[in-house]
């Protein structure tokens, strides 16, 4: 009897060698198990590669030799992947609480989308912000979001539904996570989940531009994003809705 997928993992990679170990072991300890992970490794040149083939784990399916340069089409590979009715995103440098799964997946039986709060830590684990949640005060709705983005990719779980309205990436959008926050925002149910599932790790490597809640694009650079983002969400809407 083929298995039934629950829950997937998704996780883009790139040099990643310092601390994909120990996201790899707290989400593979979670105490409600996953069923897959699958690992889109973008160009790594460190021992990125190697330290994932050291986990003898079936669960994970590692996507090799890709050449995106990009964040945003590395998780898009990923998730075009991804067989569960759950689809959790994570991001290399992260630590799980060994409850995340479990009481995220206990919600998205109500919810399309749901986002947990994170404690920000930095290299070293300390504590930088007790709640990112507080710091960005973050929640639901359209143009809180469209404004200031509050849907923190390493901290969403969605089901299939916002899976399939959200792809293909358009080429344009600003970042994956407001864009599946915003489809999510448009045609489901989302909660903002209190509990602080996620360490959420901010270094020096960190791709994303902000750094403890200050964006480092410039005004012009924002606008632009906001206008890309505006206009893909437009299509696709006319897409799904047939307009």
């Amino acid at each position: 009897m083929k298995k039934v997928i629950k829950t997937s993992v998704c996780i883009a990679t790139c040099n990643g060698e310092l601390f994909i170990a120990n996201q790899l072991k707290s989400i593979l300890l979670q105490d409600m198990p996953v069923d897959e992970i699958i690992i889109s490794d973008d160009s790594s040149t460190d021992k990125t590669i190697e330290i994932i083939k050291s986990f003898t784990d079936n669960r994970i399916v590692l996507l090799e030799n890709n050449m995106f340069k990009n964040p945003i089409f590395n998780f898009e590979n990923a998730l075009k992947k991804a067989k569960g009715k759950f689809i959790f995103l994570a991001d290399q440098d992260d630590l799980w609480d060994r409850s995340k799964v479990s009481v995220v997946s206990k919600l998205l039986e109500t919810y399309d989308l749901v986002i947990n709060d994170a404690t920000i830590v930095n290299a070293n684990d300390l504590v930088l912000v007790d709640s990112y949640f507080k710091f960005r005060n973050s929640g639901p709705g359209i143009l809180k979001n469209f404004y200031r983005n509050t849907y923190l990719g390493c901290c969403m779980a969605f089901n299939r539904k916002i899976l399939t309205r959200s792809l293909p990436f358009p080429v344009d959008i600003p970042m994956h996570d407001i864009w599946i926050g915003m489809i999510a925002e448009l045609g489901g149910k989302t909660y903002f989940c209190k509990e602080r599932l996620t360490s959420y790790r901010k270094h020096n490597s960190n791709i994303s531009p902000t750094i403890i809640g200050k964006s480092s694009y410039k005004f012009l650079r924002q606008v632009k994003f906001r206008y890309n983002l505006f206009k893909e969400l437009l299509r696709r809407i006319i897409v799904l809705y047939r307009f």
